[in-house]
């Protein structure tokens, strides 16, 4: 294995584009305020374990469930459409089971971080660069992830209440954009 930088950075950072944390922030600090905690940690986890099976057994294990990876991006694309609906409305959509603690699973986890767009993204990258090379990447935005997840009180300190509507607001549109962009690209394929 030959080790590239120029390669770690461009796998980086198309992970980064594409998880898009940080537009993510004022959406989980609502997850954060509605379930009272996010347990930080775990999500990180969890994610980088859905694009580790993606990175090594993604079409097997989607061919499995019967599910393509264009029917798979068209029902991410669903979730994330909801999200954004929800961001920019302010009317809550996903209703938390009593139980649970937090959506650090559902919809931290999947479809926020580890979303179809990633875990498509993860697959796709394989024709192009070595497995190591996305590794690295993986584990680069891992760490970035688990600090933004880490930090979300003193960002929500920072920003102060107008500051979160504000930002939540304009990133439920671009969420809403991401979704309709990867249904629409994905959606053309049905029927062929």
């Amino acid at each position: 294995m030959n080790f590239n930088l120029n390669e770690l950075v461009t796998v980086s950072f198309t992970l980064f584009a594409v998880i898009d944390i940080v537009g993510s922030i004022p959406l989980l600090i609502s997850i954060k305020t509605k379930s009272g905690a996010i347990q930080e940690l775990k999500a990180t986890l969890i994610s980088g374990a859905l694009m580790l099976l993606f990175l090594y057994a993604g079409k097997p294990f989607l061919n499995m469930l019967g599910v393509d990876i264009r029917s798979f991006a068209v029902g991410g694309s669903v979730v994330l459409f909801l999200l954004g609906l929800e961001m920019v409305i302010g009317h809550e959509i996903f209703k938390r089971d009593k139980d649970e603690p937090s959506g650090t699973i559902v919809p931290i986890a999947f479809p926020l971080i580890a979303g179809s767009g990633t875990l498509t993204t993860v697959m796709s990258l394989k024709a192009n660069f070595d497995q190591a090379i996305i590794l690295g990447g993986i584990l680069i935005n891992l760490i970035v992830i688990y600090i933004v997840l880490k930090s979300l009180k003193w960002i929500e300190k920072a920003l102060g209440k107008a500051g979160l509507l504000a930002v939540r607001k304009f990133f439920g549109v671009i969420l809403l954009a991401i979704a309709v962009k990867i249904f629409g690209s994905n959606i053309a394929s049905f029927g062929k």
